[in-house]
């Protein structure tokens, strides 16, 4: 049992209805949308995880004696490494021809979501650490006879934990902007370099002048149509990405807007009253996290406007401390957005590939970090003394 303490015992749950909403989200908090009960129900209910999307529901629930939950995880067995956006078919591919089995693994995620954030959820008044979660997986994953356990984007401290108690840990690097106290976007402007600052008013000027109107809407404001369209860019865009099927389904986006309300905010551009581009964000605490963008046309700077700046504006005017715009992206540096690292730490349980996987990773951290520190020396921003 966990922690050595016969007294907890773990149990996995096919279906995220099997835990009630407000005892999972008394271990999630309110911070993070992409961990609480209704994120995870709106994907299962509309068939993006579960069935044949080889995200099978494996949600690790810590009890204490009275049957009280003290700690939950998202965890999922994984067919696939689809959909994590840490990536490790080369972990996979070694195993496998080495005569091993690396599929099916656990994966403790926020699913399609490359959004830093708790995994390892703890109630405030448990009394127990991370640790002890983490300590159930590993034996879940050796009762089970899988291959590993995998927790994504999770948060520093998780990471440190995990760390302590043998997990094998990684590093990756996201670009988020931070809000340094900008009472209007002119004041973010001010900031930069007065050559960035032209390239960011010029292109938010000629996406203004494509003609299509520029819209941020919340909740009930975003009708069926808007997510009939919004199907089809996100459609496309895996199309063009991917060249491979979607992960997320059509009846996904509605079964959203229902579950979290408000907290669901999409930059639209309409031509003749029909949305043809569109960013999809989920409010949190203290961050506004940029999720999925489509476009069904060819305008200039209307991704950058759609995705960065609307964002920004909205940050803004609701005082909030970060925008997370999601993974990838080099060019997000020249419009704000500078880089961060990501955390996931793993267990191997087999040997021979947690010592050679080890090695791997004890390289690429300080690749990683210098790495990130490389791309900090293009920050847009105006160095001390430097001339605005």
């Amino acid at each position: 049992m966990p922690d050595g303490t016969p007294e907890l015992s773990l149990t996995l749950h096919r279906s995220i209805a099997e835990i009630p909403a407000a005892v999972w989200d008394a271990c999630a908090g309110p911070g993070n949308p992409f961990v609480c009960h209704a994120f995870l129900a709106a994907l299962e209910a509309s068939g993006s995880t579960g069935g044949r999307s080889g995200w099978l529901p494996q949600h690790a629930a810590l009890r204490d004696p009275t049957g009280a939950l003290l700690a939950c995880a998202p965890m999922y067995a994984k067919a696939h490494s689809y959909g994590e956006y840490v990536f490790d078919h080369g972990w996979a591919d070694a195993y496998e021809r080495a005569g091993g089995r690396y599929y099916p693994k656990l994966q403790v995620a926020a699913p399609f979501s490359p959004v830093p954030g708790p995994r390892l959820l703890v109630r405030p008044d448990a009394g127990i650490g991370a640790q002890a979660l983490a300590q159930g997986l590993a034996q879940a994953c050796g009762q089970l006879e899988l291959s590993s356990v995998h927790v994504t984007f999770c948060a520093e401290a998780e990471w440190q934990a995990l760390g302590e108690a043998g997990w094998l840990q990684r590093i990756g690097t996201q670009f988020h902007w931070t809000n340094q106290g900008y009472a209007t976007f002119d004041d973010f402007l001010a900031a930069l370099a007065s050559r960035k600052r032209k390239q960011i008013k010029r292109e938010r000027r000629d996406a203004a002048a494509s003609g299509y109107v520029l819209k941020t809407l919340r909740g009930h404001e975003i009708t069926p149509r808007h997510w009939q369209a919004f199907h089809r860019f996100y459609l496309s865009t895996t199309d063009k990405k991917w060249g491979r099927s979607a992960y997320l389904t059509r009846a996904f986006w509605p079964a959203l807007a229902e579950a979290l309300g408000d907290r669901v905010v999409l930059m639209v551009a309409e031509q003749d009253g029909q949305p043809v581009a569109g960013a999809l964000n989920l409010l949190g605490d203290q961050a506004l996290y940029g999720r999925n963008w489509g476009c069904l046309v060819d305008a200039p700077f209307l991704h950058f406007e759609l995705c960065y700046y609307r964002a920004i504006d909205f940050a803004i005017e609701h005082k909030l401390p970060r925008v997370e715009a999601g993974a990838q992206g080099e060019h997000k540096i020249q419009r704000g957005y500078l880089p961060v690292p990501t955390f996931s730490a793993h267990w191997i349980a087999h040997p021979g590939l947690r010592r050679a996987i080890g090695d791997f990773l004890d390289r690429e951290r300080p690749a990683m970090l210098a790495e990130m520190e490389a791309l900090a020396t293009l920050s847009p921003f105006r160095q001390d003394g430097a001339e605005g």
